[in-house]
């Protein structure tokens, strides 16, 4: 059982969680995940490490609900427990590997989308540490889905906001901000790309036209989280990879997006009725007419 330390509200459906996790803190690195199961019958959900406290064992998860399992984890709150939390899986960001001097001889971009704004924090938290300076592009559909932004400008060179409506920083997209970027005249070197499928797969596109390298994390397509389900399969450069073993971070320009988001939409019908089930609880009774009553 892990101790949730800390909880709060991010946005109106995002939470964070400081949980302690002693064996996770002092091993994880910026860009790998856990595996988190709310109770012994629960399902087990992949879960990027925003941030992590060797001293305090603590490590850091961001949470959006959307479904049925990330709807009960929103329910509990500090001084409860998690019953599995699993890690740290996967493969840390390649920042973590380069050497700092060479780190600072790149001009680097992160961009950012909705709650892929939690995953994006612990990198440049990390490239910060080492005196490597980087900008971040963050994107959400309006101010209220924007999460992490105090936090980025404490750590980041510049952060640029960009919401669909123009409810807070600029209206437009993170791709219109790069592309304004590039064309005032900076070069970047190395993008990353971490939130919504759709919007790593247009970072990519753009960035394939701008010269740009450019990694995605492909953490939104994961399931088991060990290799064995096979739900993260995608292909990347002709080869057929595993988003969870493999990855989760992948060259953008090689990864077959088309096939990714398809993959994402086979278990749709599974976790509505689970979320339906959740919502409506002992008064759920079967009505959708694919569950019988029982699901």
């Amino acid at each position: 059982m892990y101790e949730i330390k800390k909880y709060g509200r991010l946005s109106g459906n995002i939470f964070l969680m400081y949980v302690f996790a002693a064996c996770v803190a002092e091993r994880c690195l910026a860009g790998q995940f856990v595996i988190v199961r709310v109770d012994k019958d629960g399902e087990r959900i992949p879960l990027t490490i925003c941030d992590f406290d060797r001293d305090t064992k603590t490590v850091t998860i961001v949470v959006q609900e959307i479904g049925a399992t990330t709807l009960k984890m929103g329910k509990l709150r500090a001084g409860e427990f998690l019953y599995d939390f699993v890690g740290p899986l996967g493969n840390p960001s390649e920042l973590t590997e380069k050497p700092t001097e060479e780190l600072k001889n790149m001009r680097i971009v992160f961009v950012a989308g909705g709650v892929g704004t939690a995953p994006v924090y612990p990198q440049v938290k990390y490239l910060h540490s080492k005196g490597v300076k980087c900008d971040v592009i963050v994107g959400a559909r309006n101010k209220d889905l924007l999460i992490l932004i105090d936090e980025l400008r404490a750590v980041a060179n510049e952060v640029y906001v960009m919401t669909d409506d123009g409810s807070a920083g600029e209206k437009g997209l993170g791709t219109d901000k790069l592309s304004a970027l590039y064309a005032s005249g900076i070069k970047y070197d190395l993008c990353v790309a971490i939130g919504p499928v759709i919007m790593m797969k247009f970072v990519s596109i753009l960035t394939k036209k701008l010269g740009i390298k450019t990694i995605v994390s492909m953490n939104p397509i994961m399931v088991d989280g060990t290799g064995m389900c096979g739900a993260c399969r995608l292909t990347v450069g002709g080869e057929v990879k595993f988003a969870c073993v493999d990855g989760p971070e992948f060259d953008g320009h090689s990864v077959d997006f088309d096939e990714a988001m398809k993959r994402q939409r086979l278990y749709k019908t599974q976790e509505g009725r689970a979320l339906l089930k959740e919502k409506e609880g002992e008064t759920h009774h079967g009505g959708c007419g694919y569950c019988g009553g029982k699901d």
